[in-house]
């Protein structure tokens, strides 16, 4: 009885602990989406109402609604799409303004030439392009067409002012007024799936060292989470592209550490999944108790660290040279790993260890032919 009391007591403050750890974890989370987000919020907010006021000031339209909506609109859309979410509204817009006049000249107003209009509107948006911003863009504008035109005259000039001037404005805030520093966009995407990769690559490693088969269970399934980080790394490559691309601050950037940057998107999706077979082997080479030289937890902590060099030198836009140097240490302890004897489930560790330096190398911006030579070279293959 004093026993089971005692197992309740430090359960207590066990569970307070760990309801404590969520909570600044998730205060934490709350944080960096607000640091996220900030410059967009700030972005939406001056592109809003300095398209109202160019609209409702230099161009006398007396209501400028969809003017601001429009500016956020555009911004609201995905970093590395403003530009074609532009182009989309205006589209949108134009093809919205034409079935609803056209169709009100023929059949008159009421709710089924209101839903006439709309029905038509959108399946024109959509053989036209197919885009849900413009289906959504033309089936507003006829709706409003439809329903205001009787009692507001011309309302499609100053629907075609608001969406021009809208999206123009969201595009100078964007590019000149307010830009996004690209590296830093590309850092804060980056960062977390960088770093999940090579806290899961050191678990490894350890597991293997330790021979904890829960361990690399645990990496196996962490890594899993990798999915949506690495799909924020993708959607900041473009965004990052279109901010080199559209502010003149950062132009010197495209060719330069975003270009770089931007362009180890696709080689570091390949080292995740690459990584994930690593570790996934490394479950079963401990699981078949197989022989684990003391050079192969070496090398996958290695690779681990090769991971963190990267990261770092692209945070701060430099030549990735010491990422590199660390990568091919792993590929050179992989292959005194192999030789000293591994088995079935140890050589295909071996192998990945090796595809996986292939892919960050590629993302250090290595030709895929000098990468695959580097390795074969430091592995003993030549």
């Amino acid at each position: 009885m004093v026993a089971a009391g005692r197992r309740g007591a430090d359960a207590g403050p066990s569970t307070v602990a760990r309801w404590w750890d969520r909570l600044v974890a998730a205060l934490r989370d709350r944080v960096r989406r607000v640091r996220t987000i900030g410059g967009l919020a700030l972005q939406a907010g001056l592109a809003a109402a300095l398209s109202w006021l160019v609209a409702h000031s230099l161009l006398q339209v007396s209501q400028p609604v969809f003017a601001p909506i429009s500016a956020v609109s555009t911004l609201a859309a995905s970093v590395g799409q403003r530009l074609r979410r532009t182009v989309e509204l205006i589209i949108g817009v134009t093809v919205g303004v034409l079935i609803g006049d056209l169709l009100l000249l023929v059949i008159g107003t009421g709710w089924w030439q209101l839903a006439l209009i709309v029905v038509l509107a959108i399946v024109v948006a959509l053989f036209l392009v197919g885009s849900a911003a413009v289906v959504i863009q033309a089936g507003a504008t006829a709706v409003l067409i439809a329903t205001l035109s009787p009692a507001v005259r011309d309302l499609e000039i100053p629907r075609f002012v608001d969406a021009l001037v809208g999206g123009g404005v969201a595009l100078l805030v964007t590019a000149v007024l307010l830009p996004l520093n690209p590296l830093r966009v590309l850092n804060r995407a980056a960062r977390p799936a960088l770093d999940l990769l090579a806290t899961q690559l050191d678990a490894t490693a350890e597991a293997l060292a330790e021979r904890d088969a829960a361990l690399a269970r645990t990496a196996r399934g962490e890594l899993r989470q990798s999915a949506g980080r690495l799909k924020a790394f993708v959607e900041a490559t473009q965004g990052a592209r279109e901010a080199s691309t559209l502010s003149p601050v950062y132009w010197h950037q495209r060719h330069g550490p975003v270009g770089r940057y931007a362009q180890a998107a696709e080689p570091i999706d390949r080292a995740m999944r690459n990584s994930g077979t690593l570790i996934r082997r490394s479950v079963t080479l401990i699981e078949d108790g197989e022989p684990v030289p003391e050079s192969l937890p070496t090398a996958v902590a290695d690779l681990a660290e090769a991971v963190r060099l990267l990261k770092r030198q692209f945070a701060v836009g430099a030549e990735p040279n010491r990422a590199r140097e660390q990568a091919l240490r792993a590929v050179r302890t992989a292959g005194h790993a192999y030789r000293d004897g591994v088995g079935f489930s140890g050589a295909v560790v071996v192998a990945q260890v090796r595809t996986t330096v292939s892919d960050l190398l590629v993302a250090s911006g290595l030709s895929q032919e000098d990468a695959n030579h580097l390795v074969r070279r430091l592995f003993g293959d030549v």
